[in-house]
């Protein structure tokens, strides 16, 4: 059973994390928090060690908001050439998926915390290596099962297919246009069927 505490840990970082998204780290207040939350400061320090303890949690959270359902949608096959087929189909729909909470969590806190937080941003990084990793395993599982090309540098072209959803998702959201990211995919998949495809 859920304890009162767990309850009210959960409940500050679901109302806060889309906050600390759209905001930044910096410019999210104490009084943006309780003001959110409706609890008092008291309350929220009781949960957190300080405002930089939850800007961690809400960013975990947010992340897992986005990454579950990639997730899920690359388990709908076993092929690890139709897994990255199934990566370029998922981010078709990134925009619409992430607009709710405030836009891309890894673009947005990576930005802020560029210049104004190095722990948060180490985490940032953390994740984008962990993306870019699993990118490259997917990879790496081609070329074994014979689907992609032995030709191919797998870490290089995982760094080169992140940069390219990365950069299209930066452009959809300061452009307010979903052309970017779409025409990207169809960019990435283009990519896959002339070098990566055996």
């Amino acid at each position: 059973m859920t304890t009162k505490a767990a309850l009210t840990t959960q409940y500050i970082i679901e109302t806060v994390a889309p906050i600390f998204n759209k905001n930044g780290y910096a410019a999210t207040s104490l009084s943006d928090i309780t003001k959110a939350t409706g609890l008092t400061k008291g309350a929220i320090y009781g949960n957190f060690k300080n405002k930089e303890d939850l800007a961690y949690a809400s960013f975990k959270y947010m992340v897992k908001a986005i990454m579950k359902p990639l997730s899920k949608h690359l388990n709908l096959s076993d092929s690890p050439l139709q897994k990255l087929f199934l990566i370029t189909d998922f981010y078709r729909g990134y925009y619409p998926l992430t607009k709710p909470i405030g836009g891309c969590p890894i673009i947005n806190i990576g930005v802020d915390a560029n210049y104004s937080n190095s722990a948060l941003l180490k985490r940032v990084r953390d994740l984008i290596q962990r993306i870019q990793d699993q990118l490259c395993s997917i990879i790496e599982d081609g070329i074994e099962a014979g689907e992609i090309s032995t030709e191919i540098n797998a870490m290089q072209y995982a760094k080169r297919i992140d940069t390219m959803i990365q950069g299209a998702i930066f452009m959809t959201y300061i452009m307010d246009d979903e052309f970017y990211i779409k025409d990207t995919m169809n960019q990435i998949d283009q990519l896959i069927h002339s070098e990566l495809k055996k």
